[in-house]
């Protein structure tokens, strides 16, 4: 049997994990080694998917491609609100969740990333800082108050963020909930966040962020074990 070459085992070990942190080995590598990019690119589309990476989070992923999604999912799939079986209060927390943690996480990584001044033109860019350092953490007696009401009251709250953790989005730190591996993968950033900041949840996420937002904490990247469940588009 041929042994297999970087790009094989890291688009197996993607597949078995569903995500890997960006500090692994094999992703390091391939983030600064465009040929292995490539190469762990054409491994995945063959089997119709895609490495899905983003400078804001401190994991990658794998997604369907596109073209694929039809075939996989049938036109009543694409149609639906999900492809991962999620209710819908479970996405309308998902939705709740990722403004709360991902949208003041980006300001504070573009605030770090562009803080040096005019006059340092020279100077040497200031590194974007890692989700981990920038990521706030939601109090979840504060998400109960503000939102129980609307997602279904604290049963069914209670079980919707486990459904949000076994998939990825989230992650539980005591009584507070902080970002998973995909929260910032699997959700378009571009589409998403101008209907949450100029859509009708803006008005209600702008009272409810000064009461269930936590500072940052530093919190340990998790490596998941191979039956980490998840399946979605981006």
């Amino acid at each position: 049997m041929t042994q297999p070459d970087d790009a094989a085992l890291l688009a197996a070990e993607l597949l078995a994990r569903r995500w890997l942190p960006r500090q692994h080995p094999r992703v390091r590598r391939a983030l600064v080694d465009a040929d292995l990019w490539a190469a762990v690119q054409d491994r995945l589309a063959a089997v119709g998917l895609r490495l899905v990476d983003n400078i804001y989070a401190d994991h990658v992923t794998v997604a369907l491609l596109r073209p694929v999604e039809n075939a996989v999912f049938g036109d009543t799939g694409l149609a639906t609100h999900n492809n991962i079986d999620l209710p819908r209060d479970a996405i309308s927390l998902l939705v709740v969740l990722w403004a709360l943690i991902v949208l003041p996480k980006r300001e504070r990584q573009a605030a770090r990333q562009g803080d040096a001044g005019q006059a340092e033109m020279f100077a040497a860019e200031r590194p974007l800082p890692a989700a981990q350092q920038t990521s706030p953490l939601v109090a979840y007696r504060a998400l109960l108050a503000d939102f129980g009401t609307q997602l279904g009251r604290k049963t069914r709250l209670d079980a919707n963020l486990k459904r949000l953790e076994n998939h990825g989005f989230i992650v539980r730190r005591g009584d507070d909930i902080a970002e998973g591996p995909l929260l910032d993968l699997l959700l378009d950033y571009d589409v998403l966040a101008p209907r949450v900041l100029e859509g009708t949840l803006a008005e209600v996420l702008q009272r409810a962020r000064q009461r269930v937002l936590v500072e940052p904490d530093a919190l340990p990247v998790d490596t998941p074990g191979p039956d980490a469940e998840a399946s979605t588009t981006d």
